[in-house]
């Protein structure tokens, strides 16, 4: 079911309407902001909220933010996972004051490295690690460490997956099933289409026809596709991959940037897997940009021993502000005091009651659409079932009206993220504002299709 081109249209013209009339000082900012700015905004995604101007922020506190009219919102959005516990959460905005006074990078080890590679270990399960500026920053560890190692050029990753701006992953199954780049893409002069295989998600033979060619060194995937609408992996399809990836000679990694809403210490953690590597980025850090890869002591041996062979010079990895006593700080915040399992018990049980009451409003409504739920993360998906691939989420995908429903929600005082139907239950959030939301996903559904 599924309202008609000219409703939702008109829909969107009448909220924008509305949005620009409560809006005005984020009109003259954007005006202002629009000369000096790509865009108007000091990152251009910032746009993709396609909205008639840019929405200002004032302030963000836990589960809640104000515009710059002091407009009050429920945020489910939480930055896209990078304030998955909320903004400003009191142990890190503590931690990271006192660090800026005491120094906040100075190219050195910090005092609290032991303690933070301890609590690292313990919450996720693995024995070493390294802190990066941002996940994309550790998957480009992570492939350059594989390919080194074990000397093979290629790495497979699956259609749709999401691992940030990483030139080696800017691929895509196109017409054929040949692998061509993704479209859209700056400035891309490398073709690496010959050191990237993709393929379908769950699909087993296709993993087994690429990794059978013995060049493969890192099978890297999310334990679930989250940026192309959510699509969960098979039973048992996760476990294949890291199974399969070691009888073939590779590594295995799992990319946790988008799936520590799953529990504690992750996908992986909760589902008893123990991947080769594992990427944990942006709510780490509890919005100090940071970024954590972890590996076995295996791994860590391996990547020692390559160390002792290869030429002196740059690696190809790190940044100089990685690894800081200010990252650390944060880290040593969030994982001791943030990322508790009281946050997640909570976290878990108030986006379950989220997950029931679209899924009711759903059936009340006669609306053959899902929600997916993966811990505190959930999305809403137009079809009556979650799909098994990327490219079937993505053929299914209503621009119109996913813009049409994230601006009703927005002018209502609830954020969802703009790329797609996703939304976050914090530590910070409360049962009113789970039933506002699905309040108003049911009015949505009133107006627009009875």
């Amino acid at each position: 079911m599924a309202g008609s081109v000219e409703k939702i249209e008109s829909l969107w013209q009448r909220e924008a309407a509305a949005y620009a009339a409560r809006t005005p000082k984020s009109a003259v900012l954007a005006e202002e902001a629009a000369s000096h700015w790509l865009k108007g905004v000091p990152l251009h995604w910032m746009s993709d909220w396609e909205l008639p101007h840019a929405l200002f922020l004032k302030e963000a506190k836990g589960a809640r933010l104000w515009d710059a009219d002091g407009n009050l919102y429920t945020d489910f959005c939480l930055g896209d996972t990078g304030a998955m516990f909320g903004h400003g959460p009191e142990p890190v905005v503590k931690a990271v004051a006192g660090q800026m006074a005491r120094g906040a990078t100075a190219m050195l080890p910090s005092e609290l490295a032991p303690e933070v590679g301890r609590l690292l270990s313990d919450h996720f399960g693995l024995d070493q690690w390294q802190v990066t500026a941002s996940a994309s920053d550790a998957n480009r560890a992570i492939i350059r460490w594989a390919r080194g190692v074990t000397g093979r050029p290629r790495i497979l990753i699956f259609d749709g997956s999401y691992h940030g701006a990483v030139d080696d992953v800017f691929v895509r199954i196109g017409a054929g099933g040949r692998t061509e780049l993704r479209p859209g893409l700056v400035g891309q002069v490398a073709d690496i289409t010959a050191t990237t295989a993709v393929v379908p998600f769950n699909d087993k033979e296709a993993v087994k026809a690429e990794l059978a060619k013995g060049d493969i060194a890192l099978v890297l995937t999310e334990p679930l596709l989250t940026n192309i609408g959510m699509v969960p992996s098979d039973p048992g399809f996760i476990a294949f991959l890291a199974e399969a990836a070691r009888e073939a000679g590779a590594f295995f990694a799992l990319d946790e940037t988008h799936t520590l809403s799953s529990g504690l210490g992750g996908w992986g953690r909760v589902h008893g897997l123990r991947p080769d590597f594992l990427v944990a980025g942006k709510p780490i850090g509890g919005g100090v940009p940071a970024a954590v890869y972890g590996f076995t002591a295996e791994v860590g041996a391996r990547i020692a021993a390559f160390n002792e062979t290869r030429a002196p010079g740059h690696s190809g990895i790190g940044t100089t502000l990685s690894g800081s006593a200010l990252q650390l700080a944060a880290i040593r915040a969030m994982l001791a005091e943030v990322m508790t399992e009281a946050a997640y018990t909570h976290m878990e049980q108030l986006a379950a009651r989220l997950e029931a009451g679209l899924t009711r409003v759903f059936k009340e409504k006669g609306v053959s659409w899902h929600v997916l739920r993966v811990g505190a993360r959930a999305e809403i998906g137009f079809t009556p079932n979650p799909v098994r691939s990327g490219a079937a989420s993505a053929e299914r995908m209503n621009h119109p009206l996913e813009r049409a429903l994230h601006l009703y929600l927005l002018n209502r005082g609830l954020m969802l993220t703009p790329f797609h139907n996703m939304m976050l239950v914090s530590p910070e959030t409360r049962e009113e504002d789970i039933d506002r939301l699905t309040q108003a996903v049911s009015a949505f559904l009133t107006e627009l299709f009875e």
